[in-house]
Parts: C-alpha cells; sequence; structure tokens
C-alpha cells in the first residue's frame, strides 16, 4: 500500500507548530506500522524501535530521563542529535511498556521539536487499564481498513479514484466504478489482502489470508482477557461477530450461547476497544446533538466487510450478483456503507449511529445519521422505489432541513421529494460507492443547489 489518506493527515500533524506526539491506534493488522514507515520516509531522519523487541524494551527501562534516551537512540541508530527538529521517532508496539506510554508527556514537555509517533496492535487494552496516560500531551488518530478510493490507488485505477472524488460526476464512470466496487465490497478493506489481490488477481488465493488474519485476533485474546472464563466469552464472540453482524443484537444469548448479558457485554466492549466491532445505538432525535441510546438494542458492525464476507460464506453469493442490496437480506450493502462512513475520520470519538423511532405500530429505523454543518443528515441504503422510504420520510418530517440521501445501485441523481405529511425535500440518490464521499457531496450540494 503506497497511498493511505492517514498520510495526509499525519502531514498535518508534521506542521503544526503546536505539535504533540501522536498515538495512532487501530484494530491488529490495519497497516499502522506500514503507514508510519512511509511517512518516515518525508524526514531526513528516521528511527523505528519495537518494543516487542526484548533489547529495545530494554533501554525504555534503563532512562528515566528522555533527554537521555532520545540521545541514546540517535546514538545507536547513528543520527544526528542536531538534527532532532527533522527526525520522526516511532515507537512501536508502545503497550509492551507501559512506562514508555507516561513517558510521551516528557518527549513533550522537554524535547518538543522531535517528532513523536507510538502505535501499539494491542495498545486499546493497556489505555483501559491503570495505566497514567499523559492527558493533554499526547493526540490520537484512528486508522482504519482501506476504504474504497484507497483500494481504488492500490490497484492503480487512477482515473477511477479521480472520478469518484470530483464533482460533479462524470456518469460515464458509472458502470466502471460499481464494478470496482463489487469487487471491494467482495475482498474487504485489510490491507494484506488487498496487496495479495493487486498482485495476482487470484480471488481463491486469498482464503489463507483471511484465515491467518481471523487466527491472529483469537490468539491475542490471552493477552488482555482478565480470566480463563473472558477468554472463553472473547473467543466465542469473535466467532460469532461475523454471523450477527448488520443485526440489532441482545447481550444475553449472544450467539446462539449460554452466556449472560454482563458477560457478553464486558467481552463486546472488550472488541470495541480493540476496534474488531462497533455497537452502533439509535438515536432518536432528528436534530443535534446526536448521542446514541444505550438502553436500546445496538446494531453490530465489524471491522472489516472482506471478513465478514469470508466467514458468513457470502463471497460466491457476491460473485454473482449485480446488486449487493440483494445479499444477506440487504446487510451486506449497509454494512460496507458503515464501512466506508467510519473511513472518513480519523478521530477516536467518531462513531456510527442510526435513527429509531420505536412506537406501537409505528416503528422506524433509517440505517445512519450523519452530522453535516450542525445538521443530522439521513442515510438509507436501499435499492427499489424512492416512494417505498417511509422511514426516511418520518424523519424527514421531524426535522429541521430538506436534505436526505439513499445509497443504492443505480447512478447519481438528486430530485425534489415530498412526505406523506406535505413536507418537499432534496433526495440525494448516490451509487453505493459513493459512501465515503458523503461530505464531499453534501458540500457540493450546498454550494450548487441555489444555482
Amino acid at each position: 500500500m503506497h497511498t493511505r489518506l492517514i498520510l495526509k493527515e499525519l502531514e498535518s500533524w508534521k506542521k503544526k507548530p503546536s505539535r504533540k506526539p501522536l498515538i495512532l491506534r487501530g484494530a491488529r493488522q490495519v497497516g499502522k506500522t506500514t503507514a508510519v514507515d512511509l511517512f518516515g520516509k518525508t524526514y531526513p531522519q528516521y528511527i523505528r524501535i519495537n518494543l516487542e523487541q526484548k533489547e529495545a524494551a530494554k533501554i525504555f527501562d534503563q532512562f528515566d530521563d528522555v533527554e537521555k534516551l532520545a540521545e541514546a537512540l540517535f546514538y545507536m541508530n547513528k543520527l544526528k542529535w542536531q538534527q532532532r527538529h527533522e527526525t520522526l521517532l516511532f515507537i512501536d508496539e508502545i503497550q509492551q511498556v507501559p512506562k514508555a506510554i507516561s513517558q510521551l508527556r516528557y518527549f513533550y514537555e522537554q524535547i518538543p521539536e522531535l517528532h513523536v509517533i507510538a502505535a501499539g496492535s494491542l495498545l486499546e487494552t493497556v489505555l483501559s487499564e491503570n495505566i497514567s496516560i499523559p492527558v493533554g500531551r499526547v493526540e490520537y488518530r484512528v486508522l482504519r481498513p482501506v476504504n474504497f478510493y484507497e483500494f481504488l490507488l492500490a490497484l492503480n485505477e487512477t482515473p477511477s479514484a479521480e472520478a469518484l472524488t470530483t464533482m460533479p460526476f462524470k456518469e460515464f464512470m458509472h458502470e466502471k466504478l460499481m464494478q470496482l466496487f463489487h469487487t471491494y465490497t467482495l475482498i474487504g478493506g485489510m490491507p494484506e489482502i488487498i496487496q495479495q489481490y493487486a498482485k495476482h488477481h487470484d480471488l481463491q488465493a486469498l482464503s489463507d489470508t483471511y484465515d491467518a488474519i481471523l487466527v491472529s485476533y483469537l490468539d491475542d485474546v490471552d493477552k488482555y482477557a482478565r480470566n480463563s472464563t473472558m477468554v472463553q466469552v472473547i473467543q466465542h464472540c469473535i466467532r460469532s461477530l461475523f454471523t450477527e453482524a448488520g443485526k440489532r443484537i441482545s447481550f444475553a444469548g449472544f450467539g446462539n450461547s449460554n452466556y449472560k448479558s454482563r458477560e457478553i457485554g464486558e467481552a463486546l466492549r472488550v472488541l470495541e476497544r480493540i476496534m474488531l466491532a462497533h455497537l452502533i445505538y439509535p438515536v432518536s432525535a432528528a436534530i443535534s446533538p446526536m448521542a446514541g441510546d444505550k438502553r436500546k438494542k445496538p446494531r453490530l458492525q465489524v471491522l472489516d466487510t472482506g471478513l465478514l464476507n469470508r466467514y458468513a460464506g457470502l463471497q460466491i453469493d457476491i460473485v454473482g450478483t449485480r446488486n449487493i442490496d440483494e445479499i444477506y437480506e440487504g446487510r451486506i450493502s449497509e454494512h460496507i456503507a458503515g464501512q466506508e462512513i467510519l473511513s472518513t475520520s480519523f478521530s477516536p470519538l467518531h462513531s456510527l449511529h442510526f435513527w429509531a423511532r420505536n412506537k406501537k405500530g409505528s416503528d422506524a429505523e433509517v440505517d445512519f445519521i450523519i452530522p453535516f454543518n450542525n445538521l443530522l443528515i439521513p442515510v438509507e441504503v436501499k435499492s427499489g422505489a424512492s416512494g417505498k422510504l417511509k422511514s426516511l420520510q418520518m424523519f424527514m418530517d421531524n426535522c429541521p432541513h430538506d436534505i436526505a440521501i439513499r445509497l443504492y445501485n443505480g447512478k447519481m441523481n438528486i430530485h425534489p421529494a415530498k412526505t406523506p405529511g406535505g413536507k418537499t425535500y432534496h433526495l440525494l440518490n448516490l451509487p453505493y460507492y459513493m459512501a465515503s464521499q458523503l461530505t464531499n457531496v453534501l458540500q457540493w450540494f450546498k454550494e450548487n443547489k441555489t444555482k
């Protein structure tokens, strides 16, 4: 992977005059180390230290003074201390030495000119423990799986990537982008999978890599489960994620088990921390601020749709369809849309929400709600006639604006619509592959709708 959007985010961080050490968070195997290595090439001097290696870990134990620690690292790597302002220090697998996490604040206070990034495959489990995290002295960014735009670049489909991000959209690119998006939906966004596919274009050859990724998650459970019972519960949840994804779930008996709500709740929250799962809670209001109701059943989103397809046995179905909304009762089209929407932000505070109204005789749900200019924009993922969007229309009757989005199998078009209550609004019908571009499309529409 030679191009990830996180690199632009890191470049902005690099240029900040009040730059703080940055902790790069994200699930295992989403490409954190590779991304920082690529970013390190933009510096005259680059130091990477992996704290899983015993010799490297000893260095952090030997020094309490971070300036002396940094000088030692420069000496060991034969780099010039005088050029520390042009140097990136990358501390990988930082969770192996909790003391190193605490020391990040001193890099900021004593050597602010040195650029410091930290990451770790199990960092999230350490951040939840009683560790002295330097609050206010570090910044956070999140790296998620490769999104569709990055996928196009990985396949050297540069004209398609440019068309995806250019408004007004070039309609003649629709069929090509739809075809490529089906492939992306099939294989997902794990970097190793995409690298293999880009090189060989052999779907069958990816099976062993998918299996290895899942096994790595199962093998890690011993490292962060608090006891042997929780090891079993978490491993059960990992195996069940891919058959329950896309559904609103109950904790009690999750995955056809006998486990209680408390046990499953704790296990799923652990999987949320390591970013293997996301619990999407509903909102009931149609105006800001947006706050999920954790008293209601959440919808389950997993890390990657490609992993979901593999372990739910859906790959053959996707290969043979022209409309992903027909697969898995529409859950795959909805799931990949959620994955794409998540990919648009590098903030650890960014999360997904959906809208739900539960009243006797008139339940309604809108697949996603996204913030835009202090408004909550409804996003429905559905093919078929726009007149059948009953839940979306109910939301529009209760919101203070006139913009709604439908992601579907067709071409981009915008037309006026009317709710049963008589409210007129603009319905932006967008092809599935634009899910990562919703903010760009909304901004373009806002600037041009009065022209």
